[in-house]
């Protein structure tokens, strides 16, 4: 279950203004948000036309302190301010043994949550508080298991995910958006094929495929 709700997170951000570099780096957040109750696959749903205009460098320090920064996200959504908000909660607790985030104008705020479990596989014990001005505090995670390290994710790897059945074909259809469309050359590239051992290609009926499937079945050197 994890290796697809990745590749239709990856798909679906895939057709936003984001570089791809980016997407590799949040592509994981919906998935431990659905893992966590919290609006997981539902609210990407909602939010990707705004995802689709979604700009990083938006999200600046307003204010540092010793062990404390004030961040202002420009708007932009929580799932798009975790991984800088991780970033500097790394440097805090390098420098002074644990970290505090102060975050401000940020889209989805109880998203900022999602940062409690992604933050694990960066080695860090991290707590949400939901207020008026949400925070993130930051220590040291002091475990060297990984299935009690990236817990989240583990959880999804053991046990899956329960996604309403409406609710994944939508997140399918809107995936779709970023394949190639139907043509001879993505013909080529996609789709299962089979060749038995006299020849016969099964799971591909075109005919303007010019692949030569012959070498399959041609006797081996050492047999001719």
């Amino acid at each position: 279950m994890p290796r697809e709700m990745r590749m239709m997170t990856e798909r679906v951000l895939q057709q936003t203004a984001l570089p791809m570099g980016f997407v590799l780096t949040i592509y994981d957040l919906p998935m431990y948000s659905q893992m966590m109750a919290l609006g997981g696959l539902h609210l990407l749903d909602q939010r990707f036309s705004r995802l689709k205009t979604a700009e990083p460098r938006n999200i600046r320090i307003v204010s540092e302190s010793s062990g404390k920064i004030v961040v202002d996200c420009g708007g932009e959504h929580a799932w798009i301010a975790i991984p800088s908000l991780i970033d500097l909660m790394c440097e805090l607790t390098e420098r002074f043994g644990a970290g505090q985030v102060e975050i401000l104008n940020v889209d989805d705020p109880r998203e900022l949550e999602v940062a409690e479990g992604f933050g694990r596989r960066f080695g860090l014990d991290i707590g949400f508080t939901d207020a008026a001005t949400p925070v993130l505090s930051a220590h040291n995670l002091e475990t060297e298991d990984a299935a009690h390290q990236d817990t989240v994710l583990w959880k999804a790897l053991e046990n899956g995910a329960d996604v309403p059945a409406d609710l994944w074909w939508r997140i399918y259809t809107l995936a779709k958006g970023a394949l190639a469309p139907d043509t001879v050359v993505s013909r080529r590239h996609a789709g299962p094929v089979m060749v038995t051992d006299d020849g016969k290609v099964i799971g591909r009926a075109d005919n303007d495929d010019d692949t030569d499937l012959e070498f399959l079945v041609r006797p081996k050197i050492n047999e001719e």
